[in-house]
């Protein structure tokens, strides 16, 4: 178990047709449907106090930007959950402990700004080790008031609201229960560069305009790993 508090995050969302995604996720998670589409998003947050339970975060984890890419997915018994296409952050040692649980991290240079209701966000090419002072994904959030409760459509939900991870590690399919409180979801505008990460994943370029909404915190609990 594990304990992390995940601030000034940013959800960008993609229409992909399905074959697309499909090919990327393992055989045995089939990619969600929404109106014949599935979405892909980037999320991009600051990562605080990575710590296990009673314990104080671990040393260099204290905080730390993440970007991650990831797909809508269901396995066979109809629970769903998050497949990541990829992931990055700056901090070499938890690059190394999440992939040896099967997490596709790779090191990216990068850093949140905060002021007031604007965020930005910088990424750098990623690599497994080194490090690179480029800006692969920049984007700069604009965030808006709360979301109404007509604006929290069954989409905006269900991609938001997932409670599950899934990993592959020694050729087994592996699932992470993740719990936390609801997220206090806003409105966002964004302008950057925002397409690379896509293309790292092995997605086209996408043809529409990001679906945006942004968030301040959650308090979040990652459970043990299980065996699907």
């Amino acid at each position: 178990m594990c304990f992390q508090d995940w601030e000034h995050l940013t959800f960008l969302h993609w229409p992909y047709d399905v074959e697309i995604v499909q090919r990327l996720v393992p055989d045995e998670l089939t990619v969600q449907q929404w109106e014949g589409r599935t979405w892909v998003g980037i999320t991009a947050f600051r990562m605080v106090g990575v710590r296990p339970p009673g314990l104080p975060p671990v040393p260099g984890w204290g905080a730390f930007p993440e970007l991650n890419v990831r797909a809508y997915v269901r396995r066979s018994d109809g629970r769903d959950g998050i497949w990541f296409l990829g992931m990055v952050v700056p901090r070499f040692g938890f690059i190394a402990a999440l992939r040896s649980l099967g997490l596709p991290y790779e090191r990216s240079r990068s850093s949140v700004s905060v002021d007031g209701s604007r965020w930005v966000y910088r990424f750098g090419t990623p690599h497994w080790f080194l490090s690179r002072h480029d800006d692969w994904f920049q984007a700069v959030v604009d965030v808006g008031s709360s979301l109404r409760a007509p604006e929290l459509t069954p989409l905006v939900e269900s991609i938001t609201g997932r409670w599950s991870a899934y990993h592959r590690q020694g050729g087994v399919l592996w699932r992470t229960p993740v719990a936390h409180e609801p997220w206090p979801l806003c409105a966002a505008t964004v302008t950057g560069s925002l397409e690379a990460p896509l293309r790292w994943a092995g997605l086209p370029s996408p043809t529409t305009d990001p679906l945006v909404h942004a968030a301040r915190a959650v308090h979040t609990r990652l459970g043990v790993p299980r065996l699907t």
